[in-house]
């Protein structure tokens, strides 16, 4: 059951420890300006892009900005740290009515954001694609690097057209089982 293989990735996340190793790794990937945009991620954060980029070089990937968008997809994050019911609220909600989840965080505003409310964990959720693009341009990313952490939530055509959609589709398979 989904809900029971959220919980679980849930659960894994929250002990999750960077070694320095995994951070070493991180850098041989990403530009200076851009490892300071994930060294402010959540220690569980940062593993969940370390375990992507793993699968991804197990893969025989090599694209570097579809290495580098594993480890950054998530950097909007950083805008708003949840706090642990509030990421379990997130897992459960999409897991049990992905509709209303999404519903819940769109058309947001910077006040909403700051307000103790019920609805900030679904904001985060749902904005900090577009919060970690825009955190990510202004750190000299590339222009396809960018798309890819800004898309990788978005929903693909079936039928991919491009090389920006053959790489944001690896990219969400592994997100999504990561």
């Amino acid at each position: 059951m989904r809900v029971f293989y959220r919980a679980r990735q849930f659960w894994l996340a929250l002990r999750a420890q960077p070694t320095a190793q995994d951070l070493g790794q991180a850098r041989g990937f990403v530009s200076a300006p851009l490892m300071a945009l994930f060294n402010n991620l959540q220690p569980g954060e940062q593993a969940h892009g370390l375990h992507v980029l793993r699968k991804l070089l197990q893969q025989g990937e090599t694209h570097p900005d579809l290495l580098a968008a594993a480890l950054l997809h998530d950097v909007g994050k950083q805008r708003c740290a949840l706090l642990l019911w509030e990421r379990a609220m997130i897992v459960l909600a999409r897991a049990l009515c992905p509709e209303k989840a999404k519903r819940w965080g769109s058309g947001s505003t910077e006040w909403d954001l700051k307000r103790a409310t019920w609805r900030r964990p679904f904001i985060v959720a749902e904005q900090h694609p577009a919060w970690g693009a825009e955190l990510a341009r202004q750190a000299g990313a590339s222009d396809l690097l960018v798309s890819l952490i800004l898309r990788h939530q978005q929903p693909l055509s079936p039928s991919l057209h491009s090389l920006e959609d053959e790489l944001l589709s690896k990219l969400q398979v592994l997100d999504d089982e990561s």
